[in-house]
């Protein structure tokens, strides 16, 4: 464990940034991760010849990227807050970098889930990169650059997916992970070409032992979760595993609470504003996974169901396109909502927009529009939560800890989509329909997925009504620097 001084901002000490190439550099970073989360998706079915393995062997190839990034979010928050944003930001692109290369060279399982690990551990992207604004932008910057990076997430997968796919069915398929590297390559060094360093560090000691029990719990809790479906839910292992996360996670919250310079500061994530926007995050992440699953699905099985739409991935890629393009237009009118009535209500209008969608897809699902339609809706919901979310955990922070509380709320909606993937799992395995002696999911069973989505969206919505509220904040006022810690609780808040 090594000690980092503690940094004070220097007034006057270098010219401020250019705010626009900053988020514009910070935006795309967000992109390129998001697109190595989705790049994968055209070829999992296909891993098991490509690899020469078993189906649950390469499923390992996804789950190694979940895990990686679930350890490396929170650890990776902390250290920036102590070491420099930025300079983690960069080793954080360059092991997606190196992940990318190495899954390109391999042909073989192992080597390609050292690569898939590796793009993982790049997870903690998007929270830097908006903890990097809070600390270089002007106040009056804030909000929309922030909901922008939050958007990034989803507009990289919406258009890696049919990237991805085009290229999967034109080309090899490891040129996939070469553009990986390549766009990677250009996010790094844009990053050191023109991404401030923050002078806000909180120094002191790393706590080792405590990213060593959160790492443990969270890979016991998503292992069970993850992989309970194969394994079956009551068996040893994944009782087991569920039990040794319960376990492991208590005595680090006992451990985090005595020490004196904790990984998660338990006592600030406490705080009303941070601990119900969290809970709105898991209930949120919940909710849109369960597009994700349900309309790829729906749009690929064969027509002679009476429910499929009998297309290809290439054309579930275009369907869902449209919905970056609508987060991006939407995380702006998500910062105009915020600087007039307060992020609470931007994630509360948020949560309303998402449940909508859902409910429109109960009954619109037999055209390819429909769904069209409903990505879009659904997306326009996700652009304002996802604006809102940080604007929410900056202002109840101090700027010394924005790195580890922005990465910890995107551990809580990674958290949020996993369940939703081992509840939506076992839905529609057991509600299933005879198609030539195979099971397929029935189109009854889609729709509980999709109330089930709908209704995680209304929790949300009930849960942003605890958040405290505070009055709206007054137009702040054009700054050449960095916000001050006073200005950004002020914009924020």
């Amino acid at each position: 464990m090594s000690d980092a001084l503690a940094r004070p901002a220097d007034a006057g000490a270098s010219a401020p940034p250019r705010p626009n190439a900053v988020v514009a550099v910070l935006a795309l970073a967000g992109i390129v991760v998001s697109l190595m989360q989705t790049l994968i998706i055209p070829i999992v079915p296909e891993l098991p010849r490509l690899l020469n393995a078993s189906a649950s062997n390469t499923a390992w190839a996804v789950t190694a990227t979940l895990l990686a990034a679930a350890v490396a979010t929170p650890v990776v928050g902390r250290l920036g807050d102590m070491f420099g944003k930025r300079r983690m930001l960069l080793v954080s692109i360059a092991l997606l970098v190196s992940g990318s290369v190495v899954a390109a060279l391999s042909d073989s399982l192992v080597p390609m889930i050292i690569g898939r690990t590796l793009q993982g551990l790049a997870a903690a992207v998007v929270p830097l990169g908006i903890s990097i604004m809070r600390d270089a932008l002007p106040a009056d910057r804030l909000a929309g650059s922030t909901a922008l990076m939050s958007a990034s997430l989803g507009v990289g997968g919406a258009v890696g997916l049919p990237a991805a796919a085009f290229i999967a069915d034109r080309w090899d398929w490891h040129i996939l992970f070469w553009v990986s590297a390549a766009l990677g390559v250009v996010a790094l060094a844009l990053v050191l070409l023109i991404v401030p360093e923050s002078k806000v560090r909180t120094g002191g000691r790393f706590d080792g032992f405590g990213a060593l029990g959160l790492s443990a719990g969270l890979i016991a809790l998503l292992l069970a979760v993850s992989k309970g479906g194969d394994w079956g839910w009551t068996s040893g292992t994944t009782l087991g595993l569920g039990a040794a996360a319960v376990l492991i996670l208590l005595g680090w919250g006992w451990w985090e609470l005595r020490s004196p310079q904790p990984l998660v500061d338990l006592r600030t994530t406490a705080k009303p504003q941070v601990l119900f926007t969290n809970l709105a995050s898991i209930a949120l992440g919940f909710s849109m996974f369960a597009m994700s699953l349900v309309l790829p699905q729906l749009l690929q099985l064969p027509e002679q169901t009476g429910y499929g739409l009998g297309r290809s991935m290439l054309t579930v890629g275009l369907v869902l396109a449209p919905q970056g393009l609508v987060m991006m237009v939407m995380s702006a009118v998500s910062a105009r909502v915020t600087k007039a009535k307060g992020p609470r209500v931007t994630l509360m209008i948020g949560a309303l927009i998402v449940a909508a969608g859902y409910g429109l897809n109960i009954v619109l699902m037999s055209e390819v529009w429909h769904l069209v339609l409903v990505s879009c809706v659904i997306g326009a919901g996700v652009g304002f939560t996802y604006g809102a979310l940080p604007a929410l955990i900056m202002g109840a922070v101090d700027p010394s800890q924005t790195g580890a509380a922005n990465s910890l709320n995107t551990l809580m909606r990674s958290l949020g989509t996993s369940f939703a993937s081992a509840l939506a799992g076992v839905i529609l395995a057991q509600m299933t329909t005879d198609f030539g002696g195979h099971a397929l999911p029935s189109e009854n069973g889609f729709k509980v997925v999709m109330a089930i989505g709908a209704g995680a969206a209304l929790l949300a919505f009930a849960v942003a009504t605890l958040i405290p509220r505070h009055r709206p904040a007054t137009a702040a006022p054009a700054t050449d620097g960095p916000a001050e810690p006073s200005e950004v609780t002020a914009a924020t808040a």
